[in-house]
């Protein structure tokens, strides 16, 4: 388990930053596609 979190610390990181900032303001499908294609690539 803690391989796997090691492993992909990044994303989670960044995806639960994305996920925050949509809260804080207001959710904007077109930034969190973007977001989520960045974080694949």
């Amino acid at each position: 388990m803690k391989s796997l979190y090691s492993k992909y610390k990044k994303t989670i990181i960044i995806t639960v930053s994305i996920t925050i900032l949509q809260l804080i303001w207001g959710f904007d499908p077109k930034f969190s596609l973007i977001n989520i294609i960045w974080l694949f690539v």
